[in-house]
């Protein structure tokens, strides 16, 4: 029997090519999105758990309420993680990680043993040998266990081995930043740190052993720029941990330091305390949370896992829903052959088993169809995601998993068809009294609608985070983000910078250069500097108010198009401005300046303000933009700033580099512009964005093969009243509006019900923006103009082609 279902589903498959094109094809699409939505997902979830004991790793995160807003954040001063080692059994290990740009981290360019030639890299960062043997990282070269030991040690990944020496480069030395006097040793090589770890992105992993970055640092529980990492003995119980370690921190060193500092405590400490974030947590519950990311490190979110899993279960309903709907409403051409079978003895149990094993079949091929499809996609998806994942062929759980998927997916779609089919009465079907019960079907209706109201939302929520993107691109911050040149690594320059700096402000089209390692944009080699700032005698009597305190040079106002609204600029010929301010609005209203210039400000040195630039947003517009910054004039000179006109750029940096191989035969010049790293902070709403508008062109073209379907065979279950109504005077246009009204008002159905769906969904995520768009009406208002549209293009080329059909073959067998 089962041999003659197989036969009978593939005589029926082959007869229907059209229909049956539509019903495989829009179900192996269905199911090929949804198999790569499974691929980021799993890859999502998968970070971090494969480092041994990974269960046993937490990091320490400071959480404090400022003015009823949460702060995180994972600065902890240097010797936190020691001192807490010491105090608390549980804690097995504690190593620590320090990668602020400040502090030499990030980018750097390097040289190998004695070759002139400088190479620009990332990935530098600073750990302790303990947090090598905590992630337990595997050795290519050389021995972990005493690597990082000594001062001035490396650890470096394969493929930078592989990029700057042949063999074992265990012994060679590195030089960063043309510093002849601290030479790096390079003491093993480790594999390259998967895509799935928090930690991608390092390369270089410089110890922290013998390293005070500026005197007593390594004793100094004000200043915080560690992240720190313990591995906890097992069984530990998290909670209580937590609360000891608090309470150890901040009550017993970190307020008597600050006390002790001749500092005012701040009343935030009273509600502040660490929390524990275990290793796997990391990558997915992180995006509040303030750290040092190199631009080569991405952070994720739970909630894109989330929308991407709702939106692969979707879309995955909706290749179902069309394989329902086009299999109830071709009950009319099965009607007949299931009334034959009846009267001929055929039990309802068989013919459910028939109408099964041809939905068993259709989802087979769709299946694997759909891997097929999803490994054409692969790259494309790739890209959108900013990913590298593959299909598990080699795996040996993803053929049965695919074969289990296939049975599961046919069974569930094909099981109501099934019982439907099989319970018509023989007489009624075989006497022609089935039309209208096949083509008024509530449930199918229902189906339907569903389908365009995922549809609907996702347009919605395409055009919603089109509008806040260019919202973000658009934002008037400040500062000119435009034609501004960032030439990085100019700090090997040495002694020569100032004279390179004056050659650029030679060349006609440029108008402006300012060295400065402080940009307004936070991009690959940009220095933050959090301080605590205070009006000179109040140091005692009231907490100090964070902001940046930035080193720049005379011009960097004018390159960056700062508008100064007090005082005057810095100038180079006056030597005491070295131990002048100019602060922004905000500075000025937090520290409570009436009268600002000639106001002297401390933050453990004590400035005069000169100037006052007018605020501008230098953080991302997910926070708040706005903080309080200080500038001093200074040498700050990795990066390099030039503003240039827009004619002939092109000529412009051919002229610039000219310069930079003059002053640098033996580096390549490495430049990037001001405006694209601004956009590259929100490329993961870009890559939201484009993903969002893939899936919903993909719902709305899987919801349409299914209409399209619907609407054939309800043309052909009319096909004599359209006969009859032609032949009473009936025109095309009427016609047509009679056979689209009904697939119309499903659409409209759809609009109503999907509209306040994607207007909580959207407000949900514009959430995490601090600065963000309000949510209007035209957005709703297009995306239900288009699904109407496209519900008609897709209906209308049925009704067209039946009301253009000659009455007499329709009525040639009344």
């Amino acid at each position: 029997m089962i041999k003659n279902y197989i036969k009978i589903a593939w005589r029926n498959l082959r007869s229907q090519k059209l229909f049956s094109i539509i019903k495989i094809g829009g179900f192996a699409f269905g199911i090929s999105i949804c198999l790569l939505i499974v691929l980021f997902v799993k890859h999502e979830l998968s970070y971090d758990k494969f480092y041994p004991d990974s269960d046993q790793i937490y990091r320490i995160v400071g959480v404090a309420n400022r003015d009823n807003v949460i702060l995180k954040g994972i600065a902890m001063p240097a010797p936190a993680g020691p001192t807490l080692k010491e105090e608390f059994p549980a804690i097995e290990a504690m190593g620590r990680m320090l990668s602020n740009p400040l502090f030499g981290a990030g980018s750097n360019q390097l040289s190998i043993n004695e070759n002139p030639e400088n190479f620009s890299d990332n990935g530098f960062t600073y750990i302790d040998q303990s947090l090598l043997d905590i992630f337990a990282l595997p050795v290519i070269y050389g021995s972990l266990a005493q690597a990082l030991d000594k001062p001035n040690t490396m650890v470096i990944t394969l493929s930078k081995a592989e990029k700057y020496f042949e063999g074992d480069p265990s012994g060679k030395i590195i030089y960063l930043n043309n510093n002849k006097d601290r030479p790096y040793t390079i003491t093993a090589v480790i594999a390259d740190i998967p895509s799935n770890s928090h930690l991608h992105g390092f390369n270089f992993f410089m110890t922290l052993s013998g390293i005070d970055f500026y005197p007593g640092e390594q004793q100094n529980w004000v200043a915080s720029n560690y992240c720190t990492y313990l591995k906890l003995k097992k069984g530990t119980d998290i909670e209580p941990l937590a609360k000891q370690l608090t309470k150890s921190y901040i009550l017993d060193h970190y307020i008597p330091a600050i006390s002790q500092a001749g500092m005012q405590v701040n009343p935030v400490l009273s509600s502040a305390k660490l929390i524990l974030q275990r290793l796997d947590k990391i990558h997915l519950y992180s995006s509040d949370i303030q750290d040092y990311k190199l631009e080569t490190q991405k952070r994720g979110d739970i909630k894109t896992v989330w929308i991407f899993s709702a939106i692969a279960g979707f879309i995955l309903i909706i290749a179902a829903i069309n394989f329902i709907n086009l299999s109830t409403a071709n009950a009319t051409r099965r009607a007949k052959e299931v009334g034959v079978r009846k009267t001929i003895g055929s039990s309802r149990k068989a013919l459910m088993s028939q109408f099964i094993s041809e939905s068993l079949l259709y989802s087979l091929i769709s299946v694997f169809l759909g891997i097929g499809i999803s490994f054409a996609l692969l790259s494309v998806f790739n890209n959108l995601a900013d990913k590298t994942l593959s299909i598990p062929w080699n795996e040996w759980y993803f053929i049965p998993t695919a074969i289990s998927v296939a049975l599961i997916l046919g069974l569930l779609s094909g099981i109501y068809p099934a019982v439907y089919l099989s319970s018509f009465n023989p007489i009624s079907v075989l006497k022609g009294n089935i039309s209208s019960r096949s083509g008024t079907s509530t449930f199918r209706n229902g189906l339907v609608v569903f389908q365009f109201v995922t549809s609907i939302v996702l347009i919605i929520g395409t055009l919603i985070i089109n509008q806040q993107m260019n919202f973000i691109l658009n934002k008037d911050i400040g500062f000119n983000k435009d034609q501004v040149l960032i030439l990085h690594g100019t700090n090997t320059l040495g002694d020569q910078v100032r004279t390179f700096k004056s050659e650029l402000a030679n060349i006609h089209t440029v108008q402006h250069v300012a060295i400065s390692d402080y940009l307004p944009v936070m991009m690959d080699g940009s220095k933050r500097n959090g301080n605590a700032f205070w009006q000179e005698g109040k140091r005692t009597e009231e907490t100090g108010k964070g902001g940046q305190f930035w080193i720049v040079d005379k011009d960097y106002l004018q390159t960056f198009g700062l508008n100064l609204i007090a005082g005057r600029n810095f100038n180079s010929d006056i030597a005491s401005d070295s131990a002048m301010v100019i602060v922004n609005e905000k500075m000025v209203k937090e520290l409570g300046l009436k009268d600002p210039i000639g106001a002297r400000i401390t933050n453990g040195t004590t400035y005069t303000i000169i100037g006052v630039v007018e605020d501008f947003i230098f953080g991302s517009l997910r926070e708040e933009g706005l903080q309080p910054l200080c500038l001093a004039i200074g040498g700050s000179n990795s990066l390099t700033s030039v503003k240039i006109s827009s004619n002939n750029i092109d000529k412009t940096i051919m002229d610039i580099t000219s310069i930079w191989n003059k002053f640098s035969p033996n580096q390549k010049i490495q430049y990037s512009f001001l405006d694209e790293g601004f956009a590259a902070l929100y490329n993961d709403v870009r890559r939201t964005q484009n993903i969002f508008t893939s899936f919903a062109i993909i719902a709305i073209f899987i919801a349409c093969l299914g209409l399209f379907g619907l609407a054939a065979y309800t043309t052909t279950q009319r096909t004599k009243e359209i006969g009859v109504r032609k032949v009473l005077g009936a025109s095309i246009a009427a016609i047509v509006k009679l056979l689209s009204k009904d697939f119309v008002r499903l659409v409209f159905v759809a609009i109503v019900i999907a509209s306040p769906i994607a207007w909580w969904a959207m407000n949900k995520w514009l959430e995490d923006f601090a600065y963000r768009i309000d949510i209007e009406w035209w957005p709703f208002a297009l995306a239900g103009s288009a699904v109407v549209v496209v519900a008609l293009l897709t209906v209308s080329w049925q009704a067209i082609r039946a009301a253009l059909a000659n009455p007499v073959d329709s009525l040639r067998d009344e």
